[in-house]
């Protein structure tokens, strides 16, 4: 071989193991060998170029550009090599147009590479201007009728929000390939317009254009994401005719679309059919079973996940199977669970931990649910929300504003979070914290989300201030059900009744359906007003509108009538109750209470017979029992109920609170403990002293 035939074989030799290395130590040890050859091959642009593709795909950017600074002659592929590079990772995108910059002014034309890997770069940075200042370029070099920079074009624009500029420009391609459909179809799916995506897709087909397994696999994703079985039988019965044969992805995303929509045996014979399934199939029928509702067959299926020796369970998988177990008392199945999220390394893991903290909650068990918060380093927002949500479910309004205001601390929070804690505010009557949080939600710019809204209107309600309640709503162009619904309770459960019917009658002008919270806020109204008639209307409206009655509405309507002096038919109306209130003890004894209150021992004994053939051993039943009985004369029937309501023990002291600053004070019946309870007797016999005339006016007060 001639010495000048060496170093071209030498060169060629070492520009194809660039092409193929990925390896960084064995990048670098081509280089070497490169930098110790003759001059000839280390002055190569053509050489170096590769060595910059090379570096780039090992993952060393620092190494490429170090490639780049030292070449002594560059040409357009070497800033194309690099720019590339740099459009790959996000942090350095923006180097990228600096080299665009410096490729200018060197005198060299950018061409097609170039602002394919330009745009690329503006997508991952999702700066729509300066991918528009490119697409000027382009447009102005003469690169339109380059596909590959037409695709980037409207890849750029889909990823930056701007799908309707995307679609401008695939309409003005005049050759669309595979690739150019598969970018408007993901477009379509990265901006919600998931059906639009489908419609892409089917006009793709009647084109007479080719989708490829990728396009397949983005279709049965959005029939998945749609929860449409019958386009995604028409689609997997069309990959089934092209003959295209199946990859692992295809499979997965097909298997997913059927676990998505419920179709739990196909899915079961697709995944049959997976020769070597990986942790993406296994998880998508843990997901399938998941929303079955049966939680064995998800156990069976996580079970044979870690029997597999190929894989290995995710966060995903154990977050899974945590909530398709949630049901189930935590000591069968959540339990053991944690144990093993906790062995295997997940239990700080975010998403694991938000599952966890709800499966404990569904089980009651708060001081589990707190020391895995107080264990979780770093929490989401769907972590605190979770937990925040969990307490308020439980009754315990102060600890979930307890945790709302420590997720504000130093956390990122949004309107879900906040409605929820405006809730627990309004189950407190708390209207200070609820004031504190309406100030962050105005702040941070939720005040003006619907949720929010609805629960800001119900805790001002709550709380007696309906002024408050009807300013938030008056703020409200378009209110929806849940805010009218909030009003309509305040109003119902501060006796305003024509104030109720006056919203009543814009619900229904708005076009609204009234709901069973609707005609609850309705029929409380009417109870607190007397409005019998009124509240018949309403009761046969519900049941017109094809509401069936709970034991609220009930408890209601009987309330009204047994106020009304209307026993009887409050009687019936219990008794044709059914299943929702005809062994209620409350109503039972709402009406009982109404017959001593006019002196009916006729219905009133009737009632006392039902409660005890109840059979539930509740003392305030028991106490307007035996006043029935001393009322009909019935002494030895009094003798006996005393005795079983001695047999009871005490009932649970009445709680009261107030909010004072920043504090709430807690009280009691017979309490004693309070640390302020000298000073309180003493201003309470103040106030008596100050309460009671001298007698020399002529008169006096009592207390």
């Amino acid at each position: 071989m001639s010495s000048f035939q060496e170093p071209i074989s030498l060169a060629t030799f070492l520009i194809q193991k660039c092409s193929s290395i990925n390896s960084l130590l064995k990048a670098r040890q081509i280089h070497a060998r490169i930098i110790t050859s003759t001059p000839p091959i280390r002055k190569s642009p053509y050489l170096n170029n590769n060595l910059i593709s090379m570096y780039s795909r090992c993952g060393s950017i620092v190494d490429a550009r170090q490639v780049f600074d030292e070449m002594p002659q560059r040409t357009v592929v070497s800033y194309n090599a690099l720019i590339a590079a740099y459009s790959r990772d996000r942090n350095d995108a923006r180097v990228a147009f600096e080299l665009f910059g410096r490729l200018s002014r060197e005198g060299f034309v950018p061409n097609g590479p170039t602002f394919t890997s330009l745009l690329q770069a503006s997508s991952l940075v999702r700066d729509v201007f300066l991918g528009s200042a490119l697409h000027s370029q382009v447009v102005k070099l003469e690169f339109l009728s380059d596909t590959l920079v037409q695709t980037s074009l409207l890849g750029m624009y889909s990823d930056c929000g701007d799908l309707a500029s995307s679609k401008k420009v695939f309409g003005f391609m005049v050759w669309k390939d595979a690739m150019a459909w598969n970018s408007i179809i993901v477009g379509c799916m990265k901006n919600d317009k998931i059906m639009e995506g489908v419609r892409f897709f089917r006009a793709m087909v009647k084109g007479q254009d080719f989708p490829t397994r990728f396009t397949y696999s983005v279709v049965f994703n959005a029939c998945s994401k749609l929860r449409n079985l019958e386009t995604g039988e028409i689609v997997h019965a069309r990959t089934i005719v092209s003959g295209i044969p199946p990859d692992l992805p295809l499979q997965n995303a097909l298997l997913n679309m059927y676990s998505s929509c419920g179709d739990e045996k196909t899915a079961r014979r697709v995944f049959t059919e997976i020769e070597k399934p990986d942790l993406v199939s296994w998880n998508s029928m843990l997901a399938g079973s998941l929303g079955t509702g049966n939680s064995e067959r998800s156990m069976e299926i996580f079970n044979n996940i870690r029997k597999a020796s190929s894989v290995k369970p995710d966060d995903y998988t154990f977050a899974t199977i945590i909530s398709a177990t949630r049901a189930i008392p935590a000591r069968n199945y959540g339990m053991p669970l944690h144990c093993q999220v906790t062995k295997t390394g997940f239990e700080t893991n975010v998403y694991v931990g938000s599952t966890l903290v709800s499966m404990y909650f569904d089980n009651e068990d708060s001081e589990s649910a707190q020391k895995l918060l107080d264990s979780t380093p770093v929490k989401d927002v769907v972590f605190w929300t979770e937990v925040i949500t969990g307490y308020a479910r439980m009754g315990d309004g102060e600890n979930a504003i307890r945790c709302f205001h420590e997720m504000s601390r130093g956390h990122e929070t949004d309107g879900f979070a906040i409605s929820v804690a405006l809730s627990a505010c309004a189950d407190l009557a708390a209207r200070k914290s609820g004031e504190m949080i309406h100030s962050q939600a105005v702040k941070l710019g939720y005040d003006s989300e619907m949720s929010v809204s609805g629960s800001l209107i119900d805790m001002y309600a709550k709380s007696g201030d309906l002024r408050s309640s009807e300013s938030v709503l008056s703020g409200i162009e378009t209110p929806d059900l849940k805010c009218w619904n909030a009003i309509l309770g305040g109003y119902g459960h501060h006796g305003r009744g024509d104030e109720a019917f006056r919203i009543f009658d814009e619900i229904l002008k708005q076009g609204l359906i009234p709901d069973e919270i609707t005609y609850l806020s309705m029929l409380a109204a009417c109870n607190h007003c007397g409005w019998v008639e009124k509240g018949r209307f309403l009761w046969g409206s519900m049941v017109r509108n094809g509401l069936i009655p709970g034991s609220k509405h009930y408890s209601c309507f009987v309330g009204l009538l047994s106020r009304a002096g209307l026993l009887e038919e409050a009687e019936e109306m219990i008794v044709g109750s059914g299943e929702s209130g005809g062994s209620s003890l409350e109503l039972w004894r709402t009406l009982l209470s109404s017959c001593l209150e006019r002196r009916n021992v006729e219905v009133g004994t009737r009632v006392a017979d039902r409660i005890m053939e109840i059979g539930e051993d509740d003392g305030a039943a028991f106490v307007l029992v035996t006043n029935l009985y001393a009322l009909a004369g019935r002494w030895d029937d009094v003798a006996k109920m005393r005795r079983r309501i001695r047999a009871l023990g005490e009932k649970d002291a009445g709680l009261s609170w107030i909010e004072l600053s920043s504090d709430t004070y807690v009280f009691a019946s017979g309490d004693k403990n309070h640390p302020e309870m000298d000073a309180m007797q003493e201003e309470l016999s103040s106030l008596r002293k100050n309460l009671a005339k001298p007698e020399e006016d002529g008169f006096r007060f009592y207390v």
